[in-house]
Parts: structure tokens; C-alpha cells; sequence
């Protein structure tokens, strides 16, 4: 049998690049900026890529105390934007030598206990993604840091937060609304009491609250195709004009309004226009395609990741709320003209209602 060559060592890249193991330590475990000039630090990836040399993972968390290891907690692993959100999370981590580990709260968005038992020991941190920070009590005892992604920003007990501008989202959804024409929305939201909802709600009122006759109709539901069907088809058939547009807390929702609309044997965008938010692949796969509100998940989860990554390492994270863009497709259309009937205007005679 051929004996293996010996894995190159640290000092077999120190001695081969000309400088010494701890610049190797410095530049090979990213702390070098500072402390090591560009070149040099590029010279020492060089040489190490040459050699093949790899650090010993195991050997540096047993020094350092560390298990390079961070839990993503989410409300749950159905939702595609959550696994966006660990992709992004995923590929900073392996860029730095770090795992991620996701943890679907067995509560949803409630109480989420600790999954290891003794999680100080299995982990360096914690992402927690549109998670209430009291409903990570039991995470938040173990003093692991703790970052926070699309959640509250004035509730205490993060190390640091990564939000986008879901209010910026919303205004920008319903300003295209209003654009067209449309002055009596449905607000389909989650029935779901947390910050990044309530954010949607406000940013709704506020925009519609200066236009004059503009109103907005809320109903909730689960966040279920479903659910949201029967709660749209309660708001298109209750009492008075007819809602022209249904605004969603989500795309998830938008389908089941597009449902509900057809059930009625109304068309989406003539009769009643529909938006989504979070430009889910669920958004290009209805027909009409929604308008929708898409958020970078990716992005997200690259931040928040980075940001853990900067606490451990001593340094400030990164501020700021990440933008988010309108996306305009089929399911928006100018408001319809009132139907001639004064006592219910916007209420024609339906035909039997299709599935």
C-alpha cells in the first residue's frame, strides 16, 4: 500500500509563504484586516490553496472554546422564504468555516424551547428569523448571542438585527394601488400577532388615510390557501360596494383571493385586482402572475449570519434596513368602473360560482 503524503501544516504554509504561523493564524481565520497588509494576506491564501492545506477545525474549536456552529430558529421550515433565508445564512458560514444548524419552533412563532437541551455547549450563536424575541425566553437564558432577524427593533435582548423595510413594501404596494384608481381595499392579513404584521397594517392605514374616500376592509386568516379563500370570499360578498383590490400579507394568501375572486365568477385583474408580498415562487406559478412585494431573502440571511459573525469576533454588526421592491405583473389592473346599480354599486349579478 502507498503511504499518504503528510497533510500540510500550518507552518509548512508559514515557511513556504515567508511569514510566520500566527500571520497564517490571522489571515486563514479572517482577523487579519488591520494586523496583515492586502498582499501579504493574499499571498498566504495562495500558498495554502498551493499546498492544500486546510485548517483543523476540530482542533482550533477545541482551543478556542468554540463549536463554529449557529442555530437559525424560524416559525417554520414550509414557507420558502425561511429556506431562502438559510441558504443566504449557510454560505456565509461556510465561507468562515461555520455550520448552521435550522430549528423550525415546534410553537410557530411561539415559545421555542432549546433544542439541545444545553445549547451553550452545541453552539457559538443564534439567528432567530420574524421570531418574537419572548418567545426565545428559553434560547435567551443560555446567553449565547443572539441576532434578530425581521423582528421588533426596539425590543430588547438582541446582539444585534437585520431588518428590511416591510413599511417601505407596503406603501409602495398600495400607492400602485391608489395609482389605479382603487379606493375600497381589503386588507387579507395574517392572523398572526407579530411586529413584521403589524408593521404591514400600519403602513397600509397610514397610506390610504390622506386619500380621499379610500377605505380599507381587514380580515384575517391563517396562512393557508384555504383559509385565505373564505376570508376574501367574506370580504367580496359583504355588505356594501364591492372591494376592488385585496392587499395580502403574503403570496400565500394572494392564491387563495385569486380563488376566491374566480369562485365568484369575477376575473383577476378586471373586477378585483390582487398583491402579494415576499415574491415567493408560488407568485410566477398563478395566473395572472402577482404583482407582489420581493423581499432578498438571501440577503437576509447573509446579514444576519455576518452580523453573529461580527459579535463573536468583538466588532459592531452592520445597520440598516435592507430594501425591498414592487413587482409588478398581471394580477393589478385600474379600477373598475361602479356598476350602474346606485344601492349596491360594484355588486353586478353573479352566475353560479365556480370551484
Amino acid at each position: 500500500m502507498t503511504a499518504q503524503p503528510p497533510r500540510p501544516t500550518s507552518r509548512d504554509v508559514a515557511r513556504a509563504a515567508g511569514v510566520s504561523q500566527a500571520t497564517v493564524s490571522l489571515v486563514l481565520g479572517d482577523k487579519w484586516r488591520g494586523r496583515v497588509s492586502e498582499p501579504t494576506a493574499a499571498q498566504v491564501r495562495e500558498t495554502a490553496r498551493t499546498l492544500g492545506y486546510t485548517p483543523n477545525l476540530a482542533a482550533r474549536s477545541l482551543r478556542l472554546g468554540r463549536t463554529r456552529t449557529a442555530l437559525l430558529v424560524v416559525p417554520a421550515l414550509t414557507n420558502e422564504f425561511f429556506a431562502r433565508v438559510y441558504t443566504g445564512a449557510a454560505a456565509v458560514a461556510a465561507a468562515h468555516g461555520f455550520g448552521v444548524v435550522i430549528y423550525p419552533s415546534p410553537a410557530g412563532v411561539g415559545p421555542a424551547r432549546d433544542p439541545f437541551g444545553s445549547a451553550r455547549t452545541a453552539l457559538d450563536g443564534v439567528i432567530a428569523s420574524s421570531m418574537a424575541t419572548d418567545a426565545l425566553a428559553a434560547i435567551r437564558a443560555t446567553g449565547l448571542p443572539l441576532v434578530m432577524l425581521d423582528s421588533d427593533p426596539a425590543a430588547p435582548g438582541a446582539a444585534a438585527q437585520v431588518n428590511l423595510d416591510i413599511a417601505d413594501g407596503f406603501r409602495q404596494v398600495t400607492g400602485h394601488l391608489l395609482g389605479l384608481g382603487h379606493r375600497r381595499l381589503v386588507h387579507l392579513a395574517s392572523a398572526v400577532d407579530s411586529w413584521t404584521f403589524g408593521v404591514r397594517a400600519g403602513a397600509l392605514a397610514d397610506a390610504v388615510r390622506d386619500v380621499p374616500d379610500a377605505s380599507v376592509t381587514t380580515v384575517t386568516a391563517p396562512f393557508d390557501v384555504g383559509a385565505a379563500k373564505e376570508a376574501a370570499l367574506r370580504a367580496l360578498t359583504g355588505p356594501g360596494p364591492r372591494p376592488t383590490a385585496v392587499v395580502c400579507d403574503g403570496d400565500i394568501f394572494a392564491a387563495g383571493a385569486c380563488k376566491a375572486v374566480r369562485h365568484l365568477g369575477l376575473r383577476v385583474p378586471d373586477d378585483v385586482s390582487v398583491t402579494g408580498f415576499d415574491d415567493l415562487a408560488l407568485a410566477t406559478a398563478v395566473e395572472p402572475e402577482l404583482t407582489t412585494v420581493r423581499l432578498p431573502a438571501e440577503q437576509v440571511g447573509e446579514r444576519g449570519m455576518t452580523a453573529l459573525l461580527a459579535v463573536l469576533e468583538g466588532r459592531r454588526p452592520e445597520t440598516g434596513d435592507l430594501p425591498v421592491s414592487l413587482v409588478v405583473r398581471g394580477s393589478t389592473a385600474p379600477a373598475p368602473a361602479p356598476a350602474p346599480d346606485s344601492t349596491t354599486p360594484g355588486r353586478p349579478s353573479l352566475g353560479p360560482p365556480s370551484a
